[in-house]
């Protein structure tokens, strides 16, 4: 096939984000318990799905995105949820093989899954390895057992470490994270300590997120009658900066708002959100970002499980939305992506999604404010005050 006729079946080719890489996110919705704090498409069920038939429904929605989008290479692979360690060794190693026979998969694809740390998930580690899964993020939250309760936590601070230690054992790159400003009581020197503690468990990737009130959650019902309280802009960007300071001292530095990383080590998924690359999201509630022939694509499916079920086995798909983002949209999407990361974003990729340029004089005025600055080629990037009016900025830089 000459150049020009590849090109024109692989429009994702002549794409500005070309190069960020094509990932594909499989989310599994369900949940043992609904933690107070989490926004999430997940559910609890007095009875275990069906994975057979899960399995079997997940094969068609990657089918289904691969006509959509063929010719990939995977260069990553991320089971989110939900609580993607209640599938079975099994479900996963059957999802991964239908990844590999739509699509092309990267030698050195990294295959994340994320796992909560409770005795029986963890004695999954090794199945989870031998079906392919390669690197797991644990969702830590807390090292002191009252605040997990309060989070609603169904592990213990003591079951937590232990976890991370049986993924030391089973896989070479893990992750786990943690919630800091989760009260008025936690102090940077609590933090400080709690952060070092965590930092010699980790091995190369930390997450760390500042608790925030999400919409429709148990702790917004909580934090608008009064009972729940955290703590204010000031503590929580003294606790912010306590942590960038921890971090960066244990060789950790962040390489994202809320992750940190040893040089090399960093989530390779998340980036090719960050950097704006492609993705493939299949699962009920899964959100994915598409180059095809009408142009980029954004794509979400139906949240409830049983629904996106037999949507899917009836239809092959379960999408809700299938719109095409439009120039403005892109360029909105990019430094909203783009400005997270510590490297910042590409002016001239911003153009060339949107079509215009950035203003000149509004970026000199944020450089002025001290909340963007230059980096080495033209790049932009949010200055740590920016970082934590990021909302602001990226709104005051699209305008």
């Amino acid at each position: 096939m000459n150049a020009p006729a590849a090109l024109s079946e692989r429009p994702s080719a002549l794409h500005p984000t070309a190069d960020a890489g094509f990932a594909v996110y499989v989310h599994w919705p369900f949940c043992l318990a609904k933690c107070p704090y989490c926004d999430f498409n997940s559910h609890v069920r007095l009875q275990p799905p069906d994975q057979a038939r899960y399995i079997a429904a997940f094969r068609r929605e990657i089918a289904h995105r691969a006509a959509l989008a063929p010719g990939r290479t995977v260069s990553s692979i991320f089971f989110g949820g939900g609580t993607p360690s209640l599938m079975e060794g099994r479900t996963v190693e059957a999802i991964l093989d239908a990844i590999g026979e739509y699509w092309a998969v990267d030698p050195n694809c990294e295959v994340s899954l994320e796992a909560n740390p409770t005795s029986v998930e963890a004695g999954r580690f090794s199945d989870f390895r031998a079906a392919g899964v390669n690197r797991v993020s644990l969702g830590v939250q807390a090292l002191n057992d009252a605040d997990l309760k309060s989070l609603g936590r169904m592990h213990s601070a003591e079951e937590a470490l232990a976890a991370v230690e049986i993924a030391r054992r089973h896989f070479e790159r893990y992750s786990f994270d943690l919630i800091y400003a989760r009260s008025p009581a936690q102090t940077p020197a609590l933090w400080r300590a709690e952060l070092e503690l965590a930092i010699s468990h980790a091995a190369e990737h930390l997450s760390l997120y500042q608790l925030t009130i999400e919409p429709g959650t148990a702790f917004e019902r909580l934090f608008r009658a009064g009972k729940l309280a955290i703590p204010d802009h000031e503590a929580g960007a003294a606790l912010y900066e306590t942590t960038q300071e921890i971090t960066a001292k244990h060789g950790l530095p962040v390489y994202e708002i809320s992750n940190h990383a040893r040089p090399g080590a960093e989530c390779r998924h998340n980036l090719v959100y960050w950097h704006y690359g492609e993705y493939a999201g299949v699962g009920p509630g899964a959100h994915g970002r598409l180059v095809t022939a009408e142009g980029r694509m954004a794509h979400s499916t139906e949240k409830r499980p049983e629904i996106w079920l037999e949507r899917v086995e009836a239809e092959g798909h379960a999408l809700v939305e299938d719109e095409r983002l439009n120039e403005e949209a892109q360029g909105d999407e990019y430094l909203l992506m783009g400005l997270r990361l510590v490297e910042g974003i590409d002016p001239a990729v911003f153009r060339a999604l949107a079509g215009r340029e950035l203003n000149k004089s509004r970026v000199g005025s944020l450089i002025e404010q001290r909340l963007l600055m230059e980096r080495t080629g033209g790049r932009l990037a949010a200055t740590p005050d920016g970082a934590l009016l990021l909302d602001a900025l990226v709104a005051d830089l699209a305008a």
